[in-house]
C-alpha cells in the first residue's frame, strides 16, 4: 500500500497532466492517512517549513539576476566576445554557443534561463550559417544543462540545503566537471563541423578580439565578483545572489543602457512568475520526502560501491527527466544520502554527481524541460529534436561516467582550496 501510494499515485496524476506539486502533496496527504501516521500537521509543518531556509533565498535572486542580464545585452556581448576568440575555425559557431552556455552558467545558474538568453541569439545565427534547425536546438537545448552544473548552481544550492552540505564546497567542486563537458561536447562540434563542412566564419583577428572584450569587459566581470567573492570570504552564496542582482541591474541599466525601468518591472514580474513555479514545487517536495523517510526499502540492498553509483546513476537520469531538479533532490535526498555514507562516497562528491544526472535528464527524451523551451521558444519539431539529441547525451554520458568513477575530477580542487 505504501508503494502503491507513494510512487504510483503521484505517476499516475502527472499522467494525467496535474501540476508537479498537487501530485506530491495529494501522495503525502492521501499516504498519511492510508498509512495510519496521524493527523496532517505534519504536512503543514513541511511545506511551509521547508521554505524557511536562509540559503534557499538564493534561488529567486539568481533566477531574477539570469534573466537581467539575459535581457539587458550582458548575454549578447558575451556571444559576441566568445565568437571573436574562436572565428576562423571551422564549427566556430557552435563552440561559441558553448563558450557563452558555460559563461552565462557561471552568472545565472538557470538551465532553462540559459536556453532562453543564449538560444534567442545563437539559434537563428546557427540556422543562418549552415547548421540544421533541429541540431541548433539540440545544441542549444544540451548547453543549457552547462548551467546547472557550472557554479553558481541553483541545483547545487538546493542540494547543499537537503543534504546539509557546504554550498560554496559544491560549487568548487562543479567548475572542473562543468569545464569538462564543455571540453567534450566542443571535440564532437569540431568533429561534426568537419564531416558536415560547415561553412567557415571570419577569421580571428586580434582588433575584434580586443574590441569585443573591452565592450564585453563589464558582463566578463560578473563571475569574478560572484565566485571571487564566495571563494574570498567576503560574502554567502546567498548574498552572492544579491550581489549578482544589483550587479546585473546596474550594468543592463546605467552601463550597458539597454533595459529602461518599465523593462526591469517586467523582467521583476516574469522572474516572479518562474520562482514561484520552483519554490512551490519546493514546498511540496518538502512535505512529500518527510513521509518517504518512513519508506526504507533500498538500504536493504548490499552492492559494491561502483554498482550502487550506476544505479543510482540510471535511476536519477530516469526521475531527471519526468520532475524538475529542485523536486528531484529533496524527494530523492534524504533516501539516498545514507546509503552514499554507508558506501563510503564523498557526499561532496555524491552531489557533482547527482547535479550532472538531473542536468542530463533536462534534454533526454520524452520529458525533458530544456526540450520542451527549445520547441516553444523556437518552434523546433519535437520529434526532429529527439533525434538530434542523441549525440550530444552520448557525450554527457561518457563525462558523467568519468565523473563518477574518477573522484579526483570534483575533489582536487577541494584539495588545492584548503
Amino acid at each position: 500500500m505504501a508503494a502503491l501510494v507513494l510512487i504510483g499515485l503521484p505517476v499516475f496524476l502527472l499522467c494525467l497532466g496535474v501540476p508537479i506539486f498537487v501530485a506530491l502533496i495529494a501522495a503525502a496527504s492521501i499516504g498519511i492517512v492510508t498509512m495510519g501516521i496521524g493527523s496532517m500537521a505534519p504536512v503543514h509543518v513541511a511545506l511551509f517549513g521547508g521554505l524557511d531556509n536562509f540559503p534557499l533565498l538564493a534561488v529567486p535572486l539568481f533566477i531574477f539576476a539570469g534573466e537581467v542580464m539575459g535581457r539587458g545585452g550582458i548575454a549578447r556581448r558575451l556571444v559576441e566576445w566568445a565568437l571573436s576568440i574562436v572565428g576562423g575555425v571551422r564549427g566556430s559557431l557552435a563552440l561559441a554557443t558553448v563558450a557563452s552556455s558555460e559563461l552565462f552558467g557561471s552568472m545565472s545558474g538557470s538551465s532553462v534561463g540559459c536556453v532562453a538568453a543564449i538560444g534567442r541569439l545563437m539559434v537563428p545565427e546557427l540556422t543562418r550559417r549552415g547548421y540544421t534547425a533541429p541540431f541548433a536546438g539540440s545544441l542549444i537545448a544540451s548547453c543549457g544543462a552547462i548551467a546547472t552544473i557550472i557554479p553558481p548552481s541553483i541545483t547545487m544550492i538546493i542540494f547543499g540545503i537537503a543534504a546539509q552540505q557546504s554550498v560554496p564546497k559544491l560549487f568548487l567542486a562543479g567548475i572542473v566537471p562543468g569545464l569538462l563537458i564543455g571540453v567534450l561536447v566542443s571535440i564532437y562540434l569540431l568533429i561534426y563541423a568537419r564531416i558536415e563542412m560547415i561553412p567557415l566564419t571570419d577569421s580571428m583577428r586580434w582588433k575584434n578580439i580586443l574590441s569585443s572584450t573591452r565592450e564585453a569587459g563589464w558582463a566578463l566581470f560578473a563571475p569574478v565578483v560572484i565566485l571571487g567573492g564566495i571563494y574570498g570570504g567576503i560574502f554567502t552564496p546567498t548574498e552572492a545572489a544579491g550581489i549578482a542582482c544589483i550587479y546585473a541591474i546596474l550594468v543592463a541599466r546605467f552601463i550597458y543602457n539597454e533595459m529602461s525601468w518599465t523593462e526591469l518591472w517586467q523582467t521583476a514580474v516574469d522572474s516572479a512568475k518562474v520562482i514561484s513555479q520552483i519554490l512551490i514545487i519546493v514546498s511540496a517536495a518538502g512535505a512529500y520526502s518527510w513521509l518517504m523517510k518512513l519508506v526504507d526499502t533500498i538500504a536493504s540492498l548490499h552492492l559494491d560501491t561502483w554498482l550502487l553509483l550506476l544505479i543510482i546513476n540510471i535511476v536519477l537520469l530516469f526521475v531527471g527527466t519526468v520532475l524538475e531538479p529542485p523536486a528531484a533532490i529533496l524527494i530523492l535526498t534524504p533516501l539516498l544520502m545514507p546509503l552514499i555514507v554507508q558506501a563510503g562516497v564523498d557526499q561532496i562528491h555524491f552531489g557533482i554527481i547527482f547535479t550532472v544526472n538531473l542536468a542530463i535528464g533536462m534534454f533526454i527524451p520524452p520529458f525533458g524541460l530544456n526540450l520542451f523551451a527549445t520547441h516553444a521558444l523556437f518552434g523546433i519539431p519535437l520529434g526532429k529534436l529527439y533525434r538530434d539529441i542523441l549525440p550530444f547525451i552520448a557525450v554527457y554520458l561518457i563525462a558523467l561516467a568519468l565523473i563518477t568513477y574518477v573522484p579526483a575530477i570534483t575533489l582536487a580542487p577541494l584539495q588545492v582550496w584548503r
